[in-house]
């Protein structure tokens, strides 16, 4: 059996693995090769040999600590043992790559805040429950809004004056991370809902740059040169360019959801963002554009454009087929809407 595994900013690892049969199987042989570098070379037995023999359930973490310690005092350069458990566990089946899947592909209708946050959660379920295959879904904004994380406190982040000045609804959605400023046209919001096959044995950082992978080529094809900035930002020598966030559902799917400024309107997200402005005056400077670059200033292109390049860019690296959001989802949203995202419980859960 045959795994593969390209490691963010590194090397790819394959692993070539034969198994045992019977009721408890075990890793008979395993070769581990790749374009990485390693010293001293013959280490590379070592890595085979410390991995033949194990069951063939040790999951990446003890298989993991298996390679370390064979590899003990070596030099790896551009792939680590958690790297080499992935590819085996790929090449038994257990974890999945981009190229098991074939990715749905939707550029959605303008939607009001709320449903957004319901819409990712239903497409997750749907995902996880495999009713729907893995999907990468391109947001369009109904109205301005701020989006908080999951444990924000709505009161530490929102200037309830400002947001009613801007005319700003504020929502709050499943993942972590920072506030988020919406206006329609101004930003480039896109979510993945995918099993968890996909990034199992990663890391939440590991996964991050797992999952950004493809973005970040898109922005170098744009001429961009993007970056991954530990542990969900996306940068270039500019500035930031966006910032992602991430929920795992223990039913086995994740859903991984970035905005990207295109645009920005400074003023007004320093009026509504309480946060934001004790961010730019511990960095010394009072201009969000100083710390936030839109990607219209760094590309020259239209939005549109942008979002297009963006999907030429995933298409060429994955298989995928046009998709929708069906009428059955959007209903199952809107209950949502109705019992979860849209109430006052939900939107003020840190006060």
């Amino acid at each position: 059996m045959h795994g593969e595994y390209k490691v963010p900013g590194g090397k790819l690892v394959v692993a070539d693995v034969e198994v045992s049969e019977g009721d408890s199987p075990r890793l008979t042989s395993v070769v581990v090769s790749g374009d990485f570098f390693m010293e001293p070379a013959e280490a590379i037995l070592e890595i085979n040999a410390a991995l033949a023999g194990l069951p063939v359930s040790t999951a990446v973490g003890p298989m993991a600590e298996a390679v370390a310690h064979a590899t003990a005092g070596a030099t790896m350069v551009g792939f680590s043992p958690e790297a080499v458990a992935i590819a085996v566990r790929r090449a038994l089946g257990h974890a999945t790559s981009w190229h098991d899947h074939t990715f749905q592909v939707i550029h959605d209708a303008p939607r009001a805040p709320h449903m957004q946050m319901a819409l990712d959660e239903i497409l997750s379920q749907e995902v996880a429950a495999g009713r729907r295959g893995p999907t990468l879904r391109v947001w369009e904004w109904e109205r301005n809004a701020v989006v908080i994380g999951s444990f924000q406190s709505f009161r530490n982040e929102i200037d309830v004056e400002g947001a009613a000045r801007h005319d700003v609804t504020v929502t709050r959605r499943v993942s972590g991370g920072g506030a988020m400023f919406i206006q329609p046209g101004n930003t480039i919001t896109y979510s993945l809902s995918v099993p968890a096959s996909l990034v199992e044995g990663l890391s939440f950082e590991q996964s991050y740059a797992f999952l950004d992978d493809w973005v970040l080529g898109a922005l170098r094809e744009l001429g961009i040169d993007a970056t991954y900035v530990p542990l969900n930002d996306i940068a270039s020598p500019a500035g930031k360019i966006a910032g992602a966030a991430q929920k795992r559902y223990a039913a086995g799917a994740v859903l991984h959801h970035v905005t990207m400024a295109y645009d920005i309107d400074a003023d007004a997200m320093l009026d509504v963002l309480r946060i934001g402005r004790e961010k730019l005056s511990d960095k010394g400077t009072k201009s969000a554009n100083k710390r936030v670059d839109p990607l219209r200033s760094q590309t020259g292109m239209p939005r549109d454009a942008v979002i297009e390049a963006f999907l030429a860019h995933f298409a060429s690296r994955y298989a995928t087929v046009a998709g929708e959001v069906t009428a059955d989802e959007v209903a199952q949203a809107e209950d949502m809407v109705e019992r979860k995202f849209g109430t006052q419980e939900w939107i003020r859960l840190v006060p």
